[in-house]
């Protein structure tokens, strides 16, 4: 369970919380948490050497790298401070749609969020588990309901990459998981590293992009400026990107504009922001929150690689089409885990680790499916083989180590699994 802290060559001088320059509305420092955590740094004067540091009650935030145990990924988590902005795109942005507004006030507590989206490299791992899973259950196929709270569902392998049109080299961002399975994948990390990770509200999400932006995209108003930072449909070559390679935002974050869009937690509805603006402003972060009530219309946030520069807008939302990306998975249950076609060979993710980790009731909420169609197709998929949950545990960790080792240095190890 092994967490570094990230050391930037570069110094950021200054009293105030600001981020490469950009200032945010700032709410009094969170308290931290009792015991020194990774990320977190015990004292009064700001850290030397260290780039992106938010002021916290007794301490700073900082950027750090998690080391999966076991497996030897390691991935970086960028502070963010806790602040109040607008969200959603005013009504003179150029090509605007209803559903990013109408504009509300958020304020959040700080966090940190992945500098890049997670990648294969990543992903896989969490896909290696569930072999193991297969291997350990005793008395046939076990669901998360059998096991209870504690489980984790590892997903079916991945469906033949040429069909979803996917890159997956271990530095490119894994693609064309449902949002069940992202979810889930968020779940795997928290047990494996005792930290609480989850997928991003669609607020922090936008807020992170922003860093302190009020312009269509965090580079600027103009179109040229997208170039620097992002991989979209005039530069990209219609393929994924290795993460990390364009220009960061101005707090550190890698490709929130192209290169795959990404999950957030919310469901967008007709009437856009229309629940949140009636509310007391500022809206708190749990507020800001629209839980999904149904499988489809799920926001994805940032744009892909095949995108038009309007649509990896800050503001910019689509909507999960998951009846229509699956449609042509042959099997019913439809898969729980990947789709196969259309724009989700383009849609990835990034996980968030709150300051203050949410109670172990309300963790849940934000692994575990939240319609019936999912939870039985997830059992459908347990009981005929094809995925299977379990509890993570010391020896999961030491099968990992293994199987880490037997392929670490193969070309079986570069190649992932198919479909059975």
């Amino acid at each position: 369970m092994k967490a570094t802290f990230y050391v930037s060559r570069s110094v950021m001088a200054g009293a105030m919380i600001t981020c490469c320059g950009a200032s945010v509305a700032q709410v009094p420092p969170t308290a931290a948490p009792a015991l020194l955590a990774p990320g977190i740094v015990r004292q009064a004067t700001r850290p030397q050497g260290i780039e992106h540091c938010v002021a916290i009650d007794g301490g700073w935030m900082v950027p750090y790298e998690e080391t999966l145990p076991g497996i030897r990924i390691r991935f970086t988590m960028i502070p963010v401070p806790g602040g109040t902005f607008r969200m959603g795109s005013p009504n003179d942005e150029a090509d605007r749609e209803i559903a990013e507004g109408p504009q509300f006030t958020v304020t959040l507590p700080p966090f940190w969020i992945g500098r890049c989206e997670v990648t294969w490299g990543e992903y896989r791992t969490y896909m290696e588990v569930q072999s193991i899973f297969r291997e350990r259950g005793e008395g046939g196929p076990q669901t998360p309901e059998d096991i209870g709270a504690d489980a984790v569902t590892a997903p079916s392998a991945l469906y033949d990459p040429d069909a979803v049109n996917a890159r997956v080299a271990a530095d490119r961002p894994a693609t064309g998981m449902s949002q069940y399975a992202a979810r889930q994948y968020t779940k795997w990390v928290s047990k494996l590293t005792s930290r609480f990770y989850r997928l991003p509200s669609e607020s922090e999400w936008e807020y992170a992009c922003r860093a302190g932006s009020s312009t269509p995209w965090h580079s600027g108003a103009d179109i040229a400026s997208l170039n620097e930072v992002a991989w979209y449909a005039d530069n990209a070559g219609n393929e994924t990107h290795p993460v990390g390679r364009k220009r960061p935002n101005a707090w550190g974050l890698y490709d929130m504009h192209g290169n795959v869009a990404e999950w957030v937690m919310d469901e967008v509805t007709a009437d856009g922001y229309a629940r949140q603006s009636l509310l007391p402003q500022p809206v708190q972060l749990m507020e800001s929150i629209q839980w999904p009530k149904q499988l489809e219309s799920r926001a994805v946030r940032g744009g892909a690689f095949y995108d038009e520069p309007t649509e990896c807008r800050s503001a910019a939302r689509r909507k999960s089409k998951d009846r229509q990306w699956n449609d042509t998975d042959a099997d019913l249950a439809k898969s729980p885990h990947w789709f196969m076609e259309g724009e989700a060979c383009g849609l990835g993710f990034r996980v968030v680790r709150p300051l203050v980790p949410a109670e172990a009731a309300e963790r849940q909420r934000w692994w575990e499916a939240d319609v019936e169609s999912v939870r039985k197709a997830v059992a459908d998929r347990t009981q005929s083989g094809r995925a299977a949950s379990g509890l993570v545990d010391e020896e999961v960790v030491r099968q990992l180590e293994a199987i880490w080792q037997r392929r670490k240095n193969s070309d079986a190890y570069s190649k992932p699994p198919q479909q059975q």
